[in-house]
């Protein structure tokens, strides 16, 4: 028995340093096609696809998903699907682009069907993650579980609507066809897509989408977006969603369009009496001494004295715009300026309900308080 097991053990063996050795001379005889053009045998298919869908449905298993209950997460979502995912997946108004249909695999069409095998945490890993063997990249930033979120909120969305629907949401105001504005006069004409993206996202003249899906920028300090603006392309501001705009600007870029919204009118957000606005005011006005929190009005106003052009303007800016900010900036994953630290020290002293009552204080705040 024991000699017949042996035996069998051997042969084994040696039809797998058969079959690799087989497999060795294929690929480096060159024989094997990589070609696109000739897709996929049924089996490979087959082995990727199913490799693919048990992978993910095991590892979503250990997700935790973001907060998805803000009503601007799917706007917020629809901003970048636009620029990062529409060219290889389409859209309600661009159902099957070209060239990614000549991909092997090619990219799907993000149907109701589709999306509908799917659960949230399985969606979240497969956006934040990529998938190997495909076009599909991982999320740009890593620590940005929040706009990981926003898109699958969107992809939620997705199915309901039509062409005219979809670029309601994706460009707002600014019309798909048309440049934006004073922007597109101040950039080079091969960069004109980027500015209309501005412009989509941020408002024409800065002004915003009337929620904090994106920041105002209007009337921000030039000095300070900039920094922005390069702190983004090279990484040490983390976003997955502005990442890829930032590093396609050249300085002269970044300069150029920092210094057309710094000039932009400011915008003043929406103001409420109440207790939280009130605590918040307090807190910004005075600190929290008995927590090591020092006056935020110190370095962001409001203040007769003048303040460091590398510290933003936060009268006017979306209170939840802010409140996620503080609370990036608590978890370490936010990023940012040679700055960052004192922001890391400040957030870190901070309750969950301060940083909604800072937040309320400084939308409600008179941009020319600043």
């Amino acid at each position: 028995m024991r000699t017949r097991t042996k035996n069998w053990l051997r042969r084994a063996a040696l039809a797998l340093i058969a079959a690799v050795a087989l497999v060795a001379a294929g690929v480096g005889s060159g024989v094997a096609p990589v070609n696109a053009s000739s897709g996929h045998w049924a089996i490979t298919a087959w082995f990727l696809h199913t490799a693919m869908r048990r992978s993910v449905s095991t590892h979503a298993l250990a997700v935790e998903l973001p907060p998805s209950d803000a009503d601007w997460l799917v706007l917020k979502g629809a901003g970048h699907f636009e620029t990062g995912c529409r060219p290889c997946h389409g859209a309600p108004d661009l159902r099957a682009p070209v060239i990614p249909g000549a991909m092997t695999p090619h990219p799907p069409v993000l149907s109701a069907e589709l999306l509908g095998e799917w659960s949230d945490a399985q969606l979240f890993y497969i956006v934040k993650h990529g998938v190997k063997f495909t076009a599909m990249p991982a999320w740009p930033s890593q620590q940005r579980d929040d706009e990981v979120m926003a898109l699958v909120a969107f992809l939620r969305a997705l199915p309901t609507l039509d062409a005219q629907a979809y670029r309601r949401l994706v460009h707002g105001g600014t019309g798909s066809a048309r440049a934006a504005g004073g922007i597109a006069k101040l950039v080079a004409t091969e960069t004109s897509e980027l500015a209309v993206s501005c412009a989509r996202c941020h408002g024409e003249r800065g002004e915003g989408r009337e929620n904090a899906a994106f920041p105002r920028l209007a009337g921000q300090k030039q000095a300070y977006q900039e920094a922005a603006l390069e702190a983004y392309a090279s990484g040490a501001r983390h976003s997955g969603i502005m990442q890829p705009i930032a590093a396609a600007l050249s300085r002269e870029q970044m300069r150029t369009l920092s210094a057309y919204y710094a000039a932009q009118p400011s915008v003043r957000g929406a103001s409420s009496v109440d207790p939280a606005r009130t605590r918040g005011e307090r807190t910004a006005r005075e600190g929290i001494p008995a927590r090591g929190v020092p006056a935020c009005a110190e370095c962001h106003g409001p203040s007769d004295v003048p303040r460091s052009e590398a510290y933003p303007a936060l009268a006017g800016q979306y209170a939840d715009y802010l409140a996620l900010q503080l609370r990036l900036f608590k978890a370490r994953q936010r990023g940012g300026s040679p700055y960052l630290h004192l922001m890391h020290e400040v957030a870190s002293r901070l309750e969950g309900a301060q940083l909604s009552e800072l937040a309320l204080y400084y939308e409600g705040l008179a941009p020319a308080a600043r």
